[in-house]
């Protein structure tokens, strides 16, 4: 078997497939959109196309609720175009991830409709059922991602069946080894067409605690829930006998035993945890263990500085550093931290130790699009209207172009399924493209210098400074060191450092200059620092 690990230096972009590129003229995107734009997306210079799931579905969930693992939802396209997009992707040098989805199926998966039929059934215990309490009700206090309980009584068998998100995405036993037999299967088959690897959905909730003992009460800390902090309206809880049971590492183990089986594998889990267990698990079955911490820390010098630091110390020697910015489930970064930080933020995630993975439309500081009632399209905001949990605003449709009507998204007289800003033409590729300072252009040329620039590959983190207004950081070491400094405020900074270094490359300035003990940087500017022997004019 080889022993590659091509994902230690890579660099992931998240696709949602239906908001990226819609190529059949539904005003939905999908693998022919995908198809369409491989030639950006390696020009992008990243490493691997993580696709959301694309699985056959109901899309009540847009393709977190799988009704078909083993089919191409006809929405999103068929299996001969997924085999293209595999193909073509490779043929430009990327690698291509799946988003796998273990832990819940759609009520309308086969599987769970035979469920349905008797408690005799052939599939009944692949899902988690069980009797009411005595006196009735669900069986105890386990509530939804999504707001509500997670138990629905089902009236003909006289039983409830456990979701840990909607009604309609009931929750897989993974004590079963039926159940685990047949999801490895579901490994295999894509495995089998080429994919590179997987990017694990909800795998923290993939096992539930056998006794089915109530989670303790929220404590102000310890409960994630999708969508951030407020989603659990009613009810929010420590998901202590939901999530991290200790049969996962065992299970993760297993899982990552299917992906040995094929050459070149890997697996990434999304993990909704401390950051100390996060890094513990990567060494429990996942290639890498995914990060969030980024998505909710404090947007200042020491905050960050005390994070990177946390981080690196909680991971063990065989785990793998990842971080996140943006995803499908949380507000885009130019929304979170304002538009002026976006280069400063992406030079952080570009040059941190580790793969970053970067969410489509970050790399033009798109922002959260509003999307009124109308017009939404996800559960959460559907099922609790107006106060502001839906996950619309950030998985707005790609502007492509700067003046269609619908930037190049889909054609000017279909309606795209979600609404597209007047101003999202400003932010368009095409016209970042013609911006040589543009974000786009930023972000190609940081990922141009994390290939070029071992150091930021496999180089080591020093944190130099934690100072409110600054974070300054040494990658790798020696000669081939590189310096990064952001100014994470609206005034210049002076910052000061050993040696004698040269600028690499600035997020405000194309200027290569020469610098001795000190760098004054422009408000929000980030620069990339290197030796003299390093040093280059073009």
């Amino acid at each position: 078997m080889s022993t590659g690990q091509w994902w230690r230096e890579g660099v992931f972009y998240q696709v949602y497939v239906p908001s990226f590129q819609d190529g059949d003229a539904d005003g939905f995107g999908d693998l022919r959109g995908v198809e369409r734009r491989l030639d950006y997306i390696a020009a992008l210079g990243v490493t691997a196309i993580w696709l959301s799931p694309v699985y056959a579905s109901p899309l009540l969930d847009f393709g977190y609720d799988v009704s078909g693992y083993t089919e191409i939802g006809a929405p999103f396209g068929d299996l001969a175009t997924f085999d293209r997009v595999v193909r073509g992707a490779h043929a430009r040098g990327l690698r291509v991830v799946l988003d796998y989805v273990p832990q819940h199926t759609s009520s309308e998966h086969p599987w769970f409709r035979d469920a349905l039929s008797g408690r005799d059934s052939a599939h009944r215990d692949w899902y988690l059922w069980h009797d009411p309490k005595p006196g009735g009700g669900p069986p105890n206090n386990w509530a939804s991602a999504f707001g509500g309980p997670s138990w629905t009584f089902h009236e003909p068998t006289g039983q409830y069946y456990y979701h840990a998100h909607l009604p309609e995405q009931p929750s897989l036993n993974w004590r079963n080894p039926d159940v685990q037999q047949a999801m490895f299967d579901v490994m295999r088959f894509w495995l089998d067409r080429g994919v590179d690897g997987f990017r694990v959905d909800a795998v923290w909730r993939l096992i539930k605690d056998a006794r089915l003992r109530d989670n303790p009460m929220d404590d102000g800390g310890e409960s994630f829930e999708i969508g951030g902090a407020a989603a659990h309206t009613t009810v929010r809880q420590v998901q202590k006998y939901t999530a991290d049971q200790p049969e996962l590492p065992g299970l993760l183990a297993k899982m990552h035993t299917v992906a040995e089986e094929y050459d070149d594998r890997m697996l990434m889990g999304e993990l909704h945890l401390k950051l100390e267990r996060v890094a513990a698990l990567g060494e429990r079955g996942l290639d890498i263990a995914m990060n969030f911490s980024l998505i909710d820390a404090p947007w200042n010098g020491v905050d960050l500085a005390d994070l990177i630091r946390r981080y690196h110390a909680a991971l063990p020697s065989r785990s793998h550093p990842n971080w996140v910015l943006s995803n499908h489930d949380r507000s885009r970064l130019a929304s979170r931290i304002g538009a002026e930080r976006v280069p400063g933020a992406l030079a952080l995630l570009l040059t941190l130790q580790g793969t970053p993975t970067l969410y489509y439309g970050d790399e033009l500081g798109l922002p959260d699009a509003p999307v009124d009632s109308a017009h939404a399209r996800d559960c959460a905001e559907l099922r609790a209207p107006g106060l502001g949990l839906g996950r619309d605003p950030q998985r707005m449709p790609m502007p492509w172009c700067e003046k269609p009507a619908h930037a190049g998204f889909c054609a000017d007289d279909v309606e795209p399924w979600l609404p597209i800003p007047a101003w999202a033409g400003r932010f368009s590729v095409e016209r970042q493209e013609r911006d040589p300072r543009s974000v786009l252009r930023l972000v190609k040329e940081l990922l141009t210098l994390r290939r070029e620039l071992a150091a930021l590959r496999q180089g080591g983190t020093t944190v130099l400074s934690a100072h409110p207004d600054h974070l300054t950081y040494l990658r790798g070491d020696g000669e081939d060191s590189v310096l990064v400094a952001v100014n994470l405020s609206d005034h210049d900074q002076t910052i000061e450092f050993d040696g004698s270094r040269s600028t690499r490359w600035s997020s405000h300035s194309t200027e290569r200059d020469r610098l001795t003990g000190t760098v004054t940087l422009a408000p929000f500017e980030a620069r990339l620092l290197v030796g003299d022997a390093q040093r280059t004019f073009t």
